[in-house]
C-alpha cells in the first residue's frame, strides 16, 4: 500500500523514495520494455521543464503557478522513468497573497542547476521578481526564498556559472506585466548568485522573426555561449538556439527543432541534459490543452556546434520530434517507475502527487495511519467565493494519461446541514458528484460550473437520495478529455450520475481531478470526509 503523505500548513514533507520505487502506472508507462520508450514520457502537466544530471541522477523541475506544495522535483536514472521526489516549495510567497487562490500566477518557468556541492533553483513570480532557493540534498530541506531580482515581469531565469568565476543570469519579459516581451536579457550577480549587479544588457531581439521569445536556458559548450529559447506561442512554436562567443553577444540565431512532419505540435520550451557516456537529449512539454503541457524526450545531436534536437530527416540542420526511440545508455537497465497517481491513504504525509489551489491552512486535512485513511474536513468557503475556482481547499492532482478511471472510496460523516463531500474535475469549467446533507437526509447531487474563472455559479442536479455514508465516486475520462460521473454504494455496480463533460484546462495548466470537503454552517465542530483510498485504472 502506498504512503500517502498530508500537506497542511507546517508539516515537513518525505521524500517518494519512501513509497515502492517499483509501483508503476495502470493508464501510462513510457518505458517499452525492449530497450524502446515512448513519448510523452511523462503524460502529465509538468510545463516548462528544466532538467539537469548530477552523477547518476537526472532531477526534472517544471512550472507550479498557485498551486501548493509548488516547484516539483522529479527523479530519474534513465530519462524515461520518472517519479515525484519532491516539493522544494513547501508554501508559496508572499504567503498572505497566496492564501488565496491566485489561478496562473505564482511559480513560473523555472530553473534547476547545481554548484559546488550546492542545488540551486530560481523561479520567477510574476508578479514580484525573480527568487532563488538552495539545499544540499534535492528532497531538502530548501531555503527561504530569496529575492534575487525584484520587478513585474520578470520571467523564465536560468543561471550559468562561467569559466572566470563570473555569475550569469538570463531571462525573458511577461508583456502582461512588464509591457514588453520577446527580448533576451543577460544580467550579471555577484559571487553567491543570490543578487543582480547589474541592470542587464539586451542581448537579443526576438521582433519580428520569433514572437513570444521566452523561457530562456543558459549553457556554454566549445568556447561558445548557448541560449536554448522556445518562441511562436506554446502551442505552435519551435525551439530556437541563440550561440556567440561572447556573454552579451552578438548571437547568431537557428531554429534546431520544430512540429515538421510529426503529431507533435509546438515543440519547445525544455533543456539539454548529457548523460554519463556523452549522450546529448532534450526534454520539452507539449500543449495538449485539457491534459496540460505533457512531457516528451528527444535524441540531440551537434552539428558544426549547433544542435539538432529530434531526428532531421531533411538533413537541414532543423530536426522534428520522435513519438519511439530508443532509450537513452546510461550505463545500465533501471526499474520502470512512473509519477505517483493512486494513493492508499495509508501514511502520515500527503502524496506528492497531491496539490491545494492555495497556501494551505492548519484544518483543512489530516492522514491517519491509524485509521488507514486521509481525513477531509468540512471548511467553510471564503465568503468572497463565488464558486470552487476560488476556493483555496480544493485537493488535486494532474491528469495522467488521456484516458483513465479515477475511483475514491470515502466515509461521509457529516454534522451540519450544507456539509458535504465531492469528487471533480477541475478546470476554468468544472463538473462533479457531491454527497451533501440536506435537511430531509443525504443526497448525491451533480454539479457544473462553465467559466468559473468568470465568477460564474454552479449549476446543481439532484440525482438520488441516499441512505449510507460510505460511498464510491468514479470519473472515467475518456479521448478528447470527455468525462463520466457515477457512483456505487457496494462497488460493484456503479450508476451514471449525469451527461458527459467536457473537460478545459485551468489558467495555464491543465485539467485536475480531486476532492473537496466543505460546509455552510460555521461550527465549533466540523463533519468530514474520510478518503480510504484514491485509484487511477
Amino acid at each position: 500500500m502506498r504512503i500517502l503523505a498530508c500537506l497542511c500548513a507546517l508539516l515537513a514533507f518525505l521524500p517518494a523514495t519512501a513509497q515502492s520505487l517499483h509501483e508503476k502506472s495502470k493508464v501510462w508507462v513510457a518505458d517499452n520494455g525492449d530497450g524502446t520508450y515512448k513519448n510523452p514520457v511523462i503524460y502529465a502537466d509538468y510545463s516548462d521543464p528544466d532538467v539537469i544530471r548530477v552523477n547518476d541522477d537526472y532531477y526534472l523541475v517544471a512550472s507550479s503557478f498557485d498551486a501548493v506544495p509548488g516547484l516539483p522535483i522529479l527523479h530519474s536514472k534513465d530519462l524515461v522513468n520518472w517519479r515525484i521526489a519532491a516539493h522544494a516549495l513547501l508554501r508559496q510567497p508572499p504567503y498572505g497573497h497566496f492564501s488565496v487562490t491566485q489561478h496562473g500566477n505564482g511559480v513560473w518557468a523555472p530553473a534547476i542547476r547545481y554548484h559546488q556541492q550546492q542545488f540551486y533553483i530560481y523561479y520567477p513570480n510574476p508578479d514580484f521578481g525573480i527568487y532563488v532557493i538552495t539545499a544540499k540534498k534535492v528532497t531538502g530541506p530548501w531555503s527561504e526564498p530569496q529575492l534575487v531580482i525584484a520587478g513585474k515581469g520578470l520571467i523564465d531565469p536560468c543561471p550559468l556559472w562561467d569559466d572566470n568565476g563570473n555569475v550569469y543570469l538570463v531571462h525573458a519579459f511577461a508583456g502582461s506585466r512588464a509591457g514588453i516581451k520577446s527580448m533576451i536579457v543577460v544580467k550579471q550577480l555577484d559571487a553567491t548568485g543570490t543578487h543582480a549587479i547589474d541592470e542587464g544588457v539586451l542581448v537579443f531581439d526576438g521582433h519580428p522573426q520569433h514572437p513570444t521569445l521566452e523561457g530562456p536556458k543558459f549553457y556554454k559548450r566549445n568556447g561558445f555561449y548557448y541560449i536554448f529559447a522556445p518562441a511562436g506561442g506554446v502551442s505552435t512554436g519551435w525551439q530556437l538556439v541563440l550561440r556567440s562567443r561572447q556573454v552579451y553577444g552578438p548571437y547568431e540565431s537557428r531554429i534546431v527543432m520544430d512540429q515538421g512532419h510529426s503529431p507533435v505540435n509546438g515543440p519547445h520550451q525544455g533543456a539539454w541534459v548529457q548523460t554519463q557516456k556523452g549522450a546529448d537529449w532534450f526534454l520539452h512539454f507539449q500543449d495538449q490543452e485539457a491534459y496540460g503541457r505533457v512531457v516528451h524526450l528527444q535524441p540531440m545531436q551537434w552539428a558544426d556546434n549547433w544542435p539538432v534536437i529530434g531526428v532531421d530527416p531533411d538533413k537541414d540542420g532543423k530536426g522534428e520530434p520522435v513519438m519511439r526511440y530508443r532509450k537513452p545508455d546510461v550505463g545500465k537497465t533501471y526499474p520502470v517507475v512512473t509519477p505517483q497517481e493512486s494513493d492508499e491513504c495509508n501514511g502520515s504525509t500527503l502524496g506528492l502527487q497531491w496539490q491545494w489551489q492555495a497556501n494551505p491552512a492548519a484544518g483543512w486535512a489530516f492522514p491517519s495511519p491509524a485509521l488507514g485513511c486521509l481525513r477531509l474536513l468540512a471548511v467553510p468557503s471564503p465568503d468572497s467565493a463565488r464558486n470552487l475556482w476560488e476556493t483555496p481547499n480544493v485537493l488535486l492532482q494532474k491528469f495522467p494519461a488521456a484516458t483513465f478511471t479515477a475511483t475514491a472510496k470515502c466515509s461521509f460523516v457529516p454534522h451540519q446541514e450544507g456539509d458535504r463531500v465531492s469528487m471533480l474535475v477541475m478546470g476554468a469549467d468544472y463538473a462533479g458528484i457531491r454527497l451533501e446533507k440536506r435537511a430531509s437526509g443525504l443526497y448525491l447531487t451533480r454539479f457544473t460550473c462553465k467559466q468559473a474563472d468568470r465568477g460564474n455559479a454552479e449549476v446543481v442536479e439532484t440525482v438520488a437520495p441516499i441512505i449510507v455514508t460510505d460511498i464510491f465516486f468514479r470519473i472515467t475520462v475518456e479521448k478528447n478529455a470527455q468525462c463520466r460521473f457515477s457512483y456505487s454504494i457496494d462497488r460493484q455496480a456503479f450508476h451514471d450520475a449525469g451527461g458527459m463533460f467536457t473537460a478545459v484546462p485551468g489558467r495555464w495548466i491543465g485539467a485536475k481531478v480531486g476532492l473537496h470537503c466543505s460546509c455552510t454552517a460555521r461550527t465549533n465542530d466540523a463533519g468530514w470526509a474520510d478518503i480510504d483510498w484514491f485509484r487511477m485504472e
